[in-house]
Formats: structure tokens, C-alpha cells, sequence
């Protein structure tokens, strides 16, 4: 029996592939707040325009999908939680028959 969230799971996926493709060290990944911008004050990672950028093109390597626009990429970069809701979406429209 699995006992923990898969939601969750992604959640932290999410975390930890930000902290490692900027080489985040001095955050653990329960200290980021899933709700929080990821840019602007008040998130426990400071961001800017390029670890946006870089945040895009690991997201698209490890889940292999597109994220196609500037504004569906500002959309989705909102948060730990809308970055995962996009990846869910994005991976139910390509495989759906693995609702």
C-alpha cells in the first residue's frame, strides 16, 4: 500500500529539479512554500528572468513536454503547486489513457 501522495511526490520532484538546476544549497526543499511566487518577495528562493528560463528547459527535459509560450510559461512558473498542476495536465493530454 502506497502511503504517500503521489501530488506530493511530484511536488518535491519539482523542488529538488529547481534546487538542482540552480544549484540551490542553502534551502531544504520542505522550506519552500508550494502556494508562494517563485519570483518576486517574499519565496525562500530569491529568482530572476534566467533562472526562469533554466527552470523552463529542466522542466521540459525531465517530463519531456513543451511549454510553448512566454505567457503559458509565466502561468505556469506562478508556483511549486502550478508547475505541478501543468506537468499533470500536460502529461494526461499526451498519454490519456493513463487516467
Amino acid at each position: 500500500m502506497m502511503t504517500d501522495n503521489p501530488d506530493k511526490i511530484l511536488r518535491t520532484e519539482i523542488k529538488v529539479l529547481i534546487m538542482n538546476t540552480l544549484n540551490i544549497t542553502d534551502v531544504k526543499p520542505e522550506e519552500i512554500d508550494e502556494e508562494i511566487p517563485l519570483f518576486g518577495g517574499g519565496n525562500t528562493l530569491t529568482l530572476d528572468s534566467v533562472d526562469a528560463l533554466e527552470i523552463i528547459m529542466a522542466i521540459q527535459r525531465q517530463y519531456k513536454i513543451r511549454i510553448t509560450d512566454q505567457s503559458q510559461a509565466r502561468y505556469t512558473l506562478r508556483s511549486i503547486n502550478s508547475i505541478a498542476e501543468f506537468i499533470v495536465t500536460e502529461r494526461k493530454s499526451q498519454n490519456p489513457e493513463t487516467l
